[in-house]
């Protein structure tokens, strides 16, 4: 069995930690480039304030009362800017629960280390106690902060400090201790101000796809009344897709919105506007230190769409039809159905699980406008009404087949299209800046053990 020693002035800077999986693993190992150079750092509690709002028992209300959007740790990470949840405002600002444009949120439960800049079109939304809040002091720039967070480096400290042996967390006091390098005014100022360019690009990005979501909602003006039961016919039942007997598919907000699609408007299939609506087979994994990324259900909706999980180029079979092309419609077949994620920049030549369900656009009707109507709250609805299983729920592309697409006028099509496109171009560019941001940042802290 091999061991390693551990020098006790690391003990000591690990204020007296014990356990070896403290010291012996990747996080402490990049730690150690910053903790060997500490003369060229700084302490985040010397240039932030960090805090975590007290735990509370949220008041959920709906968006006409006196309401804020609330989040969860696990929506740190997404590339959306909105929710669906609202919690009572009074609430959440008595407890200090309100985050604002510029702070820097950073997850302390689950995955830890999962960081965010809020950006102006979140200003005044609420957030998780989980999630710590960084507020810069000073001239320091925020941008840089968020790109060191990002960075494997901040990363490794967070993942580093954290507590717990079942379920790992950290809060405020271990987040203060972060070491931030010390870099050159001139450096810190190159890599804000990519962040800020990244920033503003995915404001834009989700400002056109709103935009083009609003068009087609205001066209439609569907309002349905909700029903919770009602009575469906026998042959009703014979006459639907496999014989569906689920009260879901014929009693539902999306069922309701599909009858209405098909009496008041020209649409036409899903299945008919797609070359292609399917999913891989399962397939053998093989995963390896450096293949390809490999992307689960989950991930094609984060902000810059990774993973940790590689496979290997060489023994993936049938590996095209797993590799994401830009302009593909994704959306998982299980877990949060009804969400739908527009493959850009950041996803292309990726791989997908076999749970990715990818509708490939025709030349029938744009593409750009199927993502903005699927992605609307009608899109999942009509999504939503196909979903089966009681334990696990599903859905599959046979079921997509069948959702009816309206043909609404040239021009609104149009416009939908082109703001998906000025969508996806944003969201690219955005990605490269962000991480050419922390490639800076990277680069210059690894040259410290080359001078």
């Amino acid at each position: 069995m091999k061991t390693l020693a551990i020098n006790s002035k690391l003990i000591n800077k690990g204020r007296f930690r014990l356990d070896g999986g403290f010291y012996l693993n990747i996080h402490s190992f990049l730690s150690l480039y910053l903790e060997a150079n500490e003369e060229h750092c700084v302490k985040l509690e010397e240039i932030a304030d960090v805090m975590n709002p007290p735990v509370f028992k949220r008041q959920f209300c709906s968006i006409k009362g006196n309401a804020v959007e609330y989040f969860q740790s696990s929506d740190v990470s997404l590339a959306s800017n909105n929710s669906e949840v609202y919690i009572y405002r009074p609430q959440a600002e008595k407890i200090g629960a309100i985050v604002h444009e510029g702070n820097i949120l950073v997850t302390g439960f689950g995955s830890i280390g999962n960081v965010r800049l809020v950006s102006k079109s979140q200003n005044n939304v609420c957030y998780a106690n989980n999630v710590a809040r960084i507020f810069p002091r000073g001239s320091v720039r925020g941008g840089f902060l968020y790109a060191f967070l990002m960075s494997k480096f901040g990363n490794a400290q967070l993942n580093k400090n954290a507590s717990g042996s079942v379920v790992r967390y950290i809060e405020a006091p271990g987040i203060r201790k972060t070491l931030i390098p010390n870099f050159p005014e001139t450096l810190q100022k190159k890599v804000d101000d990519l962040v800020q360019e990244s920033t503003k690009l995915r404001e834009d990005a989700s400002d056109k796809l709103k935009d083009a979501q609003e068009l087609i909602l205001n066209e439609l003006r569907i309002n349905i009344s909700k029903r919770n039961f009602g009575k469906v016919s026998i042959s009703s039942i014979i006459q639907s897709h496999n014989s569906r007997f689920e009260a879901n598919f014929h009693i539902s907000e999306g069922a309701d919105i599909e009858r209405y699609l098909w009496s008041h408007y020209k649409c036409k299939p899903l299945g008919d506007l797609c070359t292609s609506i399917s999913r891989p087979n399962i397939f053998k994994r093989y995963y390896v230190d450096h293949g390809i990324t490999f992307l689960g259900g989950a991930d094609i909706f984060l902000a810059t769409p990774n993973s940790d999980k590689q496979l290997s180029k060489k023994k993936t079979e049938n590996i095209n039809d797993l590799l994401i092309e830009e302009g593909t419609i994704l959306l998982p077949r299980s877990g949060t159905i009804g969400n739908v994620a527009w493959a850009h920049a950041g996803h292309a030549q990726k791989l997908a699980s076999e749970d990715v369900i990818r509708l490939k656009p025709n030349d029938i009707l744009r593409g750009g406008y199927l993502f903005a109507f699927l992605s609307t709250s009608i899109g999942r609805s009509l999504i939503q009404k196909h979903i089966f299983g009681s334990v696990i729920q599903h859905v599959e592309p046979p079921h997509l087949n069948l959702i009816p697409i309206p043909i609404l006028d040239d021009r609104i099509i149009a416009h939908a299209h082109e703001n998906v496109i000025t969508y996806s171009k944003c969201m690219g560019e955005a990605i490269k800046k962000e991480s050419q941001a922390i490639a800076l940042v990277e680069q210059e802290i690894e040259s410290w053990n080359k001078k």
